[in-house]
């Protein structure tokens, strides 16, 4: 359900504010130190930013899928890992319990979840099992009323910090995805281990660590669905997933122009301001065009979603496009500033680094190539 468009409008107005003067000059920081400053994680609580897509009955926003992009966008004008402090919780990390979740489950976690008072976190990837999400080794072996929970996670983003995790992991001898189950698993559960965080090459203050289960009972209540309905559980989330991740690229490169557009316009060459010069002006207009296609992409698709079409094929389309785009948009803008884009004061080689991580998590571009491929052939055309 959406806003009415006054006071989606003021809250966009307030995120806008937000990252220019309070998240922006906070970014080098934030990349020496590996961390989101507590305060700044209060303020976005209190902004309700934890609760974007959670119904309003349970103490969300309830924004609806345009609506959510929108923030999405303006989030993506600041460093990557200020959006994935909250990201979980309006996204993967919630979003199986959303569709899936019995009203107890959802009264049981998801205004906790809104109001940021805990942190979620997907469990899906294993050291084994990357893209080929179905293979899952992990295992969960009923025993009267719990499951015993066994197998190790990788890569799980908020796995720090979360106090609770949507897992994925395979009940009974059914092989393939048939067999998956998901599972909400909260952290205090006997037998969890969680590993230190992995050094990345960008995002940082977005963490990253593997997750150890060893015989964790969880309660049969705590199954999401059926069993063997975790993988297409999984696979809506992620979809859902991957368009909110295309808006974030949309605002990276939106971000990027910018700053381009403003070096360009005071850097002098050659006796002119660089921006004068042609190739500068080409380098330029194919960012901006690119990023205009990826935003078009992106909202035409939320709103396909919000009027409960499949739109499958139009998410993978936007996540392949919109990550491909960052990329070549962020490179272009170290071209644009030349020796000062590869210097660290600028910010532009970190969010050169940044970038190069969409076009791996919520499927990488290949999956998204299979998806669109799959997927229109399923159409005819």
């Amino acid at each position: 359900m959406a806003l009415d468009p006054e006071t989606f409008d003021a809250l966009i107005d307030t995120v806008r504010r937000f990252v220019g003067e309070r998240l922006r000059p906070l970014e080098a920081d934030v990349e020496a130190a590996d961390a989101i400053p507590d305060a700044v994680v209060a303020e976005m609580k209190e902004m309700g930013l934890f609760g974007l897509s959670i119904a309003e009955d349970y103490g969300g926003l309830g924004l609806d899928m345009v609506e959510e992009c929108r923030v999405a966008i303006e989030m993506g004008r600041t460093t990557p890992a200020f959006r994935s402090t909250f990201g979980t919780n309006v996204g993967i990390g919630s979003q199986g319990l959303v569709m899936a979740g019995t009203p107890e489950q959802k009264a049981e976690w998801l205004p906790r979840i809104a109001s940021g008072e805990i942190v979620t976190s997907f469990a899906l990837t294993e050291p084994d099992v990357g893209s080929d999400s179905g293979s899952v080794k992990t295992r969960a072996v009923r025993d009267g009323d719990v499951y015993r929970l066994s197998g190790t996670k990788r890569y799980i983003t908020n796995a720090d910090k979360a106090q609770l995790f949507t897992v994925m992991a395979r009940t009974g001898d059914e092989k393939g995805a048939r067999g998956v189950s998901a599972f909400l698993v909260p952290k205090d559960l006997p037998g969890i281990t969680i590993g230190e965080p992995e050094k990345k090459m960008g995002q940082k203050g977005a963490k990253v660590a593997d997750v150890h289960f060893d015989d964790v009972p969880v309660p049969v209540a705590n199954r999401l669905g059926a069993e063997g309905e975790g993988f297409k559980i999984a696979m809506r989330v992620l979809d859902r997933g991957r368009l909110h991740i295309s808006a974030v690229c949309v605002g990276v490169a939106e971000r990027l122009i910018a700053d381009s557009v403003a070096y360009a316009t005071g850097r002098q060459q050659f006796g002119k301001a660089i921006a004068e010069h042609q190739l500068i002006q080409g380098m330029i207009a194919d960012m901006k065009t690119e990023a205009l296609v990826a935003r078009a992409m992106v909202l035409e698709t939320a709103a396909k979603k919000d009027g409960g079409e499949d739109v499958v094929l139009e998410s993978a389309a936007a996540k392949y496009f919109a990550s491909e785009m960052v990329g070549r948009v962020a490179d272009k803008a170290v071209q644009v500033y030349g020796g000062a884009g590869y210097i660290a004061d600028y910010g532009i080689e970190r969010l050169y680094r940044d970038v190069r991580l969409f076009r791996i998590y919520e499927g990488t571009s290949q999956i998204q190539q299979v998806i669109i491929a799959r997927e229109t052939m399923k159409r005819g055309g």
